[in-house]
């Protein structure tokens, strides 16, 4: 390998951790974005995670079949990945999507979105159960890490009272076990398909399903520049923009390391909230999210 070569290799390798970064940024600020939305602008979580389902997905779907050139119906040839697709399209991406969403509305982004990074303990909790082994000590460590930090910021530190309320709680808990499913299930459609056409039929399907219990077109809340702004923004630059810059991240660097890179959006999420919407976030809190943010780099530096 001569100079000239060797010189150009560390540029892939900064382009892949500024797109990763970049992602989940815009999908921490997102978080934040939509908690304006709800608290100071009266919409609803079921409206905004209806209307980012269809948008995206019908987005997606587009780029897949016009510039992708990909056959998007074709996913549909096969009964077990029609079934698979609309167990994702339910369960994973609209689950996922609504309980984050309901935990911003009923507390913030900031715990809500450091809530769902309990995702990767309950993913290694899940995998040890079904293989009928014992967590590794890295992994025990990595559990306990989540379940302090989970202490410290539903408590704050104090166990008398909660920090957050009960709806707060249970949506955030209920988002990192939607996330983990949504992470596990469509391992098979996303080698046979890939992932933009993959999510974007889960968003579409997501969408439709859920408009049968809240359609887009029943809306709450005060329109205004500002408001029209944190709509496109989520759709568009938390949604579209940060799923692009994390896929193409993978282009350049590892898996692992963009999992790892990835924590950064519960920091994003949790400085916003704090700078700009005044939530109240206490050293207890810190440490907790630092906790809860340790077991990735736990679980993505050792190597399995």
């Amino acid at each position: 390998m001569n100079t000239f070569t060797a010189s150009l290799l560390p540029y892939p390798r900064t382009k892949g951790i500024a797109l990763v970064l970049t992602g989940a940024i815009l999908w921490g600020v997102s978080g934040t974005v939509a908690q304006y939305l709800f608290q100071k602008q009266g919409f609803s979580a079921e409206w905004l995670v209806v209307t980012r389902l269809l948008v995206s997905g019908a987005i997606l779907l587009f780029y897949s079949h016009v510039f992708a050139k990909q056959n998007i119906w074709k996913v549909w040839a096969s009964k077990q990945d029609r079934i698979s697709l609309v167990l994702f399209g339910i369960f994973g991406m609209l689950a996922v999507q609504y309980t984050y969403f309901a935990a911003i509305q009923h507390g913030n982004a900031a715990t809500a979105t450091v809530l769902q990074y309990l995702a990767p303990a309950i993913i290694v909790l899940y995998l040890c159960i079904r293989s009928k082994s014992m967590p590794a000590k890295y992994q025990v460590t990595a559990i306990v890490l989540a379940l302090l930090g989970t202490y410290l910021l539903v408590t704050g530190g104090t166990i008398q009272s909660l920090a957050i309320s009960g709806p707060a709680i249970f949506w955030g808990i209920s988002s990192a076990f939607a996330l983990a499913y949504y992470t596990l299930q469509p391992g098979r459609l996303l080698s046979n398909w890939g992932s933009i056409l993959t999510v974007g039929w889960g968003m579409m399907i997501g969408g439709v399903g859920f408009s049968f219990i809240n359609p887009p077109w029943e809306f709450a809340g005060n329109w205004s520049v500002p408001s029209v702004l944190a709509v496109i923004f989520v759709v568009i630059f938390g949604t579209l923009i940060a799923f692009y810059c994390y896929l193409e991240s993978l282009k350049y660097i590892s898996p692992s390391e963009t999992s790892l890179l990835a924590s950064a959006e519960p920091l994003s999420a949790a400085f916003l909230a704090v700078a700009w919407l005044n939530v109240p976030f206490g050293l207890a809190e810190w440490f907790g999210t630092l906790c809860i943010i340790s077991t990735i780099f736990i679980l993505s530096l050792v190597k399995r």
